[in-house]
């Protein structure tokens, strides 16, 4: 009983929490550089995570070669995903423009998932693939036209992230779907930190303005973001298909532009509160078949 209910509520838990990650980085970005910012939440996150999978005994990969897809996985979702859209909003992208690039997500996952995972998307899902690429497109479309200002860099590093996150999730769920989070996690975030540390090095000052909103944020992305909203998606790729799992990601713009119309007061015209309602059926399409995070027998 209790991993269904868990089956229930931890997919809408991840979207809150990892709808809350542009928040986070808003407040953080202007104290600290973008690679230096990551670097920081990835050396906290290891702090915390080492210990607590010593204590616990967590179980540690059997071989080199497990230790190192689970590094792969990590550097191409903590590394590539978390630094190209960081590195987006350096240079001036939008939150809303990185969230439409890296919704393409699913689409690209749905493409990948039946050579690469040997999964079948039906006609429905492709349906809802696509009304939810649609939602997100009616959601940010008032910001589409900041696209004229922005220069080559913020558009390839968010393109960056769009393929670190699919390729991550992809590469997880094939190669290394089951791993133990507590130690599973010190291994991804460690393999992210030796990704950026070298961008971080050659590109960066690596100065830090210890400010208290500053403090917050990082503080908000190392135990919401990294250790919880992180955690959740670990389980959902294990026991859910990547095209349904990646599916949810349609809802993340949606949930963190309602999320700044309740905290910042911005306002949603019409075309946005249509694609929300149209981005959720599109998720429900593609979700629709029993089995997203459904625990295996």
């Amino acid at each position: 009983m209790t991993d269904r209910r868990a089956a229930v509520w931890a997919p809408g838990l991840f979207v809150v929490l990892w709808s809350t990650g542009f928040i986070g980085a808003k407040l953080g970005v202007p104290y600290v550089e973008p690679f230096t910012f990551l670097l920081l939440r990835f050396v906290f996150v290891i702090a915390l995570m080492l210990p607590l999978a010593l204590v616990l005994r967590a179980r540690w990969p059997r071989s080199a070669r497990e230790a190192g897809h689970i590094a792969v996985a990590g550097a191409l979702m903590q590394g590539g995903y978390l630094g190209g859209c960081f590195a987006a909003v350096a240079h001036g992208m939008p939150a809303g423009i990185i969230a439409l690039v890296v919704g393409l997500q699913p689409i690209l996952t749905a493409f990948a998932a039946a050579p690469l995972l040997g999964e079948t998307v039906s006609a429905l899902q492709w349906a809802g693939l696509v009304l939810g690429l649609g939602g997100v497109a009616l959601v940010v479309w008032q910001k589409i036209s900041s696209l004229q200002g922005l220069d080559t860099i913020s558009i390839a590093w968010s393109l960056v992230g769009l393929i670190g996150i699919t390729a991550g999730t992809l590469y997880q769920k094939r190669y290394c779907a089951s791993f133990d989070l507590r130690a599973g996690s010190v291994i991804q975030f460690g393999a992210g930190l030796l990704v950026l540390l070298p961008l971080a090095l050659a590109l960066e000052t690596m100065q830090v303005n210890w400010t208290a909103e500053f403090i917050f944020a990082l503080a908000w992305l190392v135990l919401v973001l990294s250790i919880g909203a992180i955690s959740l998606l670990f389980s959902l790729i294990e026991h859910g298909e990547a095209t349904r799992v990646s599916s949810l990601f349609y809802l993340t713009p949606l949930t963190t532009a309602a999320m700044a119309w309740f905290i910042f007061g911005e306002r949603l015209n019409l075309a946005a509160l249509i694609g929300m309602v149209i981005g959720v059926i599109g998720v429900a399409l593609v979700i629709r078949k029993p089995g997203l995070a459904t625990p295996e027998p």
